[in-house]
């Protein structure tokens, strides 16, 4: 698990809107590597560009694992910057959402994808994280201790 806890509440050190992207994968097939495995890689690759080019506007991501089911939380600066990424021709996301609907195509229904986006205004959402290491948007964002946002959560909704 190897992320200390951090003792206390507390809460994302988000300002302004946040773009909530989810996005995920699910094995139709546990028995059809070859249709899910190159899915699975090119998350990570992703990932990795998007962290080094921190001006694209990901502010940070966490996967999670599920039954049958990856799933990515990514938090972003803006739909503008998540959109402007997605549709980029140099980037890692074009070849390989276009590898992916060669094997759809190919492999019919093995692999399943989704994704929803959530954009959330300021003062729209909080947070509270008690003795947890940073985790989900307070990741992203870095955490703060609660008094400083609010005691209570609808105090820290109404946070602008």
């Amino acid at each position: 698990m190897g992320d200390k806890p951090i003792a206390g509440r507390m809460t994302a050190d988000a300002h302004g809107d946040v773009v909530v992207f989810l996005i995920g994968m699910r094995f139709n097939s546990l028995l059809a590597v070859r249709s899910w495995l190159p899915v699975m890689r090119a998350m990570p690759r992703m990932l990795r560009e998007l962290s080094r080019e921190r001006e694209r506007g990901m502010l940070g991501a966490q996967t999670l694992l599920g039954p049958r089911v990856l799933y990515v939380v990514q938090y972003w600066e803006s739909t503008e910057k998540l959109f402007a990424y997605a549709s980029d021709a140099d980037k890692e996301h074009r070849p390989a959402w276009a590898a992916f609907n060669r094997r759809i195509r190919e492999g019919k229904d093995k692999v399943g994808f989704w994704h929803e986006t959530y954009v959330v205004p300021a003062g729209g959402y909080e947070s509270v994280y008690v003795n947890m290491p940073a985790f989900g948007l307070g990741r992203a964002t870095g955490v703060v201790p609660v008094g400083r946002r609010g005691e209570r959560a609808a105090e820290r909704l109404r946070a602008v």
